[in-house]
């Protein structure tokens, strides 16, 4: 679960509620006084430091009075996958924008070797969701990318004792879910 700046800095705004106030609710250990405002701050301009943590969400969601499903966005991610980047991404521009549901439904008769784990990502960041009681059927998927990862290097043997390297390519997953902007009301 990611905090949605944007959404917690209109609804901090419509509430009425000062950064200071919002520092208050989160404050717990290892983040008290100046430091949870600093947080708070960073938090509200985009930045993730410190780690916004789901209580933190839910308490900052209570303190602007709306549900932690309205100011957050579900991530779940997949490390490692044994494909390229370049491949993987043809399956991820094709769910991309689209609500969960027909996400799944394409990427469960996708022929591409990449869309089981990608679906295997988005299921996950559906069960979070339903988990913060999201609704299902309003879920779009707000965020789809592929991260490049390590490299498996391996050698082929070649003519007078030479070695041509082969470099088997992995990609990092990640899909974040959110509610349809104006759903439930």
């Amino acid at each position: 679960m990611k905090l949605r700046a944007d959404e917690l800095k209109k609804r901090a705004e419509e509430a009425g509620v000062s950064v200071e106030q919002l520092a208050g609710a989160v404050e717990r250990t290892g983040l008290e006084g100046k430091a949870a405002e600093k947080a708070v701050r960073n938090w509200i301009s985009g930045k993730d430091h410190p780690r916004c943590k789901k209580t933190d969400i839910e308490r900052l969601a209570d303190t602007v009075g709306c549900e932690a499903k309205d100011i957050a966005r579900f991530v779940s991610r997949v490390a490692h996958h044994r494909g390229s980047p370049r491949k993987a991404k043809l399956v991820v521009d094709l769910i991309r924008g689209r609500t969960a549901d027909e996400a799944d439904e394409m990427l469960r008769f996708s022929t591409k070797r990449a869309a089981a784990n990608v679906r295997k990502a988005l299921l996950a960041a559906r069960a979070d969701a339903q988990e913060a009681g999201a609704d299902s059927t309003e879920l779009l998927v707000a965020e789809c990318r592929i991260d490049e990862g390590p490299h498996i290097k391996r050698f082929r043997p070649k003519d007078r004792g030479r070695a041509h390297p082969i470099l088997k390519r992995t990609s990092h997953i990640t899909v974040g879910l959110q509610e349809r902007p104006g759903a439930g009301f």
